[in-house]
C-alpha cells in the first residue's frame, strides 16, 4: 500500500449525515423537471390515487436534482467570487461529505454513474438523501497517478423507503 493509499484509506465508509431536501415533491417542479428532460409521460401528472404507482409521480432520477439551495441560504458561488482558484466543484460536498483533503489539489473528472431505480418518489412525499465513501484507490493512468473515488447515495423517503441509489465515480489526478 503506497503513502498516499494509507493517508485515503481513513476516507473510506465515511457517511453524511441526513440530508432531507429543501422542499417536498411538488407538481410544478415535477412538469418543469419533465419538460426538460423531453419525457411528459402521464404518469408524471394527474394520475388516480388507485394507478399502478399509488398516485401521480415523479421522473426515475428526480429525487437526485431536489438538493437545491434554500431561499436566504449563502450561495457559494457568490461566497468564492474573489477565489481564482475556485472552481465551482463541490463533488463530494454536495452530497454532504467531508471533502478529501489529501484530493485538494487534484483535479476532478466524472467517472460515470450507476443508478438503481427501487420505486418512483410520489408528489407530495419528502426525500432525504444519505452519502458515503464506498470506496477511494489509487490506480495508474497515460498521465500518471490518479485516484478513483466513488461516492455511493441513497435517496429515501421520510419513511425510510428506498427510492434510488448512485454510485458516482470521480477521478482526480494531479493538474
Amino acid at each position: 500500500m503506497s503513502g498516499l493509499a494509507k493517508i485515503l484509506a481513513p476516507y473510506i465508509g465515511l457517511e453524511s449525515e441526513i440530508n432531507v431536501a429543501c422542499d417536498r415533491v411538488e407538481a410544478g417542479a415535477v412538469r418543469r423537471h419533465a419538460q426538460a428532460i423531453m419525457d411528459e409521460h402521464s404518469m408524471y401528472g394527474a394520475v388516480e390515487a388507485d394507478s399502478r404507482y399509488g398516485g401521480a409521480v415523479a421522473p426515475a432520477l428526480f429525487p437526485s436534482m431536489m438538493f437545491r439551495r434554500p431561499l436566504g441560504s449563502v450561495d457559494p458561488v457568490q461566497e468564492h467570487a474573489q477565489d481564482p482558484d475556485y472552481d465551482g466543484n463541490v463533488a463530494s460536498g454536495a452530497a454532504g461529505l467531508p471533502p478529501i483533503e489529501p484530493l485538494r489539489d487534484y483535479a476532478t473528472l466524472n467517472g460515470g454513474a450507476e443508478v438503481e431505480l427501487f420505486r418512483y418518489v410520489r408528489h407530495g412525499e419528502q426525500v432525504q438523501l444519505k452519502s458515503r465513501y464506498l470506496d477511494i484507490r489509487e490506480t495508474n493512468g497515460r498521465r500518471g497517478p490518479m485516484v478513483i473515488v466513488v461516492v455511493e447515495s441513497e435517496y429515501r423517503t421520510s419513511e425510510e423507503e428506498l427510492l434510488l441509489r448512485i454510485k458516482r465515480t470521480y477521478i482526480r489526478s494531479r493538474v
